[in-house]
Order: C-alpha cells, then sequence, then structure tokens
C-alpha cells in the first residue's frame, strides 16, 4: 500500500490538532505560569556561577529580614532622638528645679562656681555636638564620574566605591569612612560627622557621672526619706516634698545606667580612633590579621600613623591651640582630608606639627 505525500501530511495534522486540543484542556492560567517560571529562576540564581557561596545563599534567604529590619530602625529613628531630648531635658529641668537651689543653699561659694560653671559646659557640649551629629551629612561618594581612586563596586549602588566606604541598608546608599548607623542620631556614623559623634558621647558620659557622683548624697537622703515616710504612719512630708525626692531618685539611677552604659560604648571607640580604625573595619581587620599569621606575616593597618597621630586626626587638631578651640570648646571645623584620598603607607610619623 502507498501513500501519497498529501495523505501523510493531512495524517500529521490531524495527529498535531489532537495533542494540542489535549494539552489545552489542562492549560495552566497566564498568570500562574509566569509566577511557576519566576520561582525557578530565583531558585537557579541562588547557584547560577561559580562565585556564589554560603554568604550570597544566606543573604537572599534573609533578604526580607533584613529589609524589614531596616525598614523598622528607619522608622524608629525619630522616635529615638526624641526620646533623647525628653530624657536630656527631664535630667536639666531637675537639675535646675531641684539640685541647683539646694546647691545655693549648702554649697560654699567656690562649690557653687564649679557647679555652675562645669554644668554649663557640660550642657553645652552635649547640645552642640549632638545637634551637629543628627544633622551633619556623613558624607557620601560622588554619583557622577570623578578620578578619585576606587577599591571597589558596591554591588547594591553598583557605583565605584573609595577606600574605607561601606554601604547601609538603613540609609540605602554608600557612607564614606562609615562606623555604624546609629538609630540615636537617625543618622550614619561616618567621615563628616564622626568627631561629633564621638564628643557627644563622652560629654553626655561625662555629664552622666558628674550628676551621680555629685547626686550621690542626695539620692541617699531622698531614698531614706522615703522609706522613713513609707513606714510612719502620720505622713511628715507634703506631696511637695516627695515629688522632689522621687526626682532626685530619678535622676541618679537614670545618670547613673546611663553613664556606666554609654560610658563602655565611649572607651570602645576611643580604643578604635586609637588603632585608627572604624567599628567595621575593626572586624575586616581582624579577620585579616589572622588571616597573615597563619602565613607567619603580621597585619599592619594601613590608616594608622600611631596613636597620638590618630587623635590629631580624627580631631583635625594642627597647632596647639587647637586642643582648646576645637577640642575644649564646640567647634564646627570639618575633618582634614575629603574621605575619598587616604594615605595608604602605615608610616609613623608625626605629620602633623605640635
Amino acid at each position: 500500500m502507498r501513500w501519497c505525500p498529501s495523505s501523510v501530511l493531512h495524517l500529521l495534522c490531524c495527529v498535531r490538532l489532537r495533542s494540542c486540543s489535549r494539552r489545552g484542556r489542562n492549560r495552566l492560567p497566564l498568570w500562574i505560569k509566569e509566577i511557576w517560571v519566576y520561582m525557578r529562576l530565583l531558585v537557579q540564581s541562588l547557584y547560577f556561577n561559580s562565585l556564589t557561596d554560603s554568604d550570597v545563599v544566606f543573604d537572599s534567604i534573609f533578604e526580607p529580614v533584613f529589609w524589614t529590619v531596616d525598614y523598622v530602625t528607619r522608622w524608629f529613628g525619630l522616635v529615638f532622638v526624641w526620646l533623647v531630648v525628653i530624657l536630656t531635658s527631664s535630667i536639666v529641668g531637675i537639675a535646675y528645679g531641684v539640685l541647683l537651689p539646694l546647691i545655693f543653699n549648702t554649697y560654699s561659694p567656690a562649690w557653687i562656681a564649679w557647679h555652675v560653671c562645669y554644668g554649663h559646659w557640660n550642657l553645652v557640649m552635649i547640645a552642640f555636638h549632638y545637634y551637629k551629629a543628627t544633622k551633619t551629612s556623613p558624607g557620601y561618594p560622588p554619583t557622577e564620574k570623578h578620578d578619585s581612586p576606587f577599591v571597589s563596586v558596591c554591588k547594591k549602588c553598583i557605583m565605584p566605591k573609595p577606600a574605607r566606604t561601606h554601604h547601609c541598608g538603613i540609609c540605602n546608599r554608600c557612607i564614606l569612612k562609615m562606623d555604624h548607623h546609629c538609630p540615636w542620631l537617625n543618622n550614619c556614623v561616618g567621615h563628616f560627622n564622626h568627631r561629633y559623634f564621638f564628643c557627644f558621647c563622652l560629654s553626655l558620659t561625662l555629664g552622666c557621672a558628674y550628676c551621680s557622683i555629685s547626686g550621690r548624697n542626695l539620692f541617699l537622703d531622698a531614698y531614706n526619706a522615703l522609706e522613713t515616710n513609707f513606714q510612719t504612719p502620720a505622713p511628715p512630708y507634703t506631696f511637695r516634698d516627695k515629688m522632689i525626692h522621687k526626682s532626685i531618685i530619678y535622676m541618679w539611677v537614670l545618670t547613673s545606667t546611663v553613664a556606666v552604659a554609654l560610658g563602655a560604648l565611649t572607651i570602645w571607640h576611643a580604643v578604635l580612633i586609637s588603632r585608627g580604625e572604624t567599628s567595621i573595619e575593626r572586624h575586616m581587620n581582624s579577620k585579616e590579621a589572622k588571616r597573615m599569621a597563619k602565613r607567619g606575616r603580621v597585619y599592619r593597618n594601613p590608616f594608622s600613623y600611631g596613636k597620638l597621630n590618630n587623635w590629631k586626626i580624627f580631631l583635625g587638631v594642627e597647632k596647639r591651640s587647637h586642643w582648646v578651640t576645637r577640642v575644649l570648646l564646640p567647634s564646627g571645623h570639618a575633618p582634614l582630608c575629603d574621605g575619598l584620598t587616604w594615605d595608604s603607607f602605615p608610616v609613623k610619623k608625626d605629620i602633623i606639627p605640635v
């Protein structure tokens, strides 16, 4: 039996139509197919090339968690700033309304002058540096083409990154000499406001320690007075006396707690400044030191010039008078460099005249 070409073509078309009709009955909606294809693409992207490692897989899986934390931290930044303002204002109000009258009635003129001068200097330093730390931009690398050298490319900004620059997920951009993102400032701590942040921490620690030490006896008297009043059937104190005693106890407990907690943070940052590194660089340098130690080599931080010079560069001290005008007094001077280029030679030399 012979098959003509036309009959063979007709048979093939019929089979094709039947198979198409069978597939059409089980065809899924287009939007479901798109979702399925997209999910397959996401899974395949986890092992797309040989550069993928456990860190990439971990970041991909926990990206929704990181995004949620960044979003919540960004929103709560304003809450934290207002909390700092309210708590600090409450301590200042108690100092003016309760402690200052007691100082005038109890201490000698010399001690009164000391408390008034030191207390107001400390208050000015706290307010100035906190305002500058929150309002000063930490510094961002330029988005347009520039001649400054860069060491890598940010995988999120897809922009060149100069040395010591890191990406902040909360600010959603790269920060020059980034130290960390501080929710209490609602701002990143970077090249242009790192000094303000440290001076604020140091000033607030000194202020809280000053209130805690000088108010210790007042705290003990107020606590004993409230205990005696609670145990006595007939209260010998008025409502105003109770509020004064409770205010002193509140001030002493809050300032003592902040002095210990913030003091530890301030000491840690002072150690980092002495080493010429940021919080992020501390972890990176530690890993690099361990890696080179396995090879029998010693790692040296390329951005450290000695403890004294590191402090001079950080504080912007260029001559002796700057220790007073730029350190002991509020100063809005800019850092000594632009944050884009750094001297990469770890030379232990006094590059700033004393």
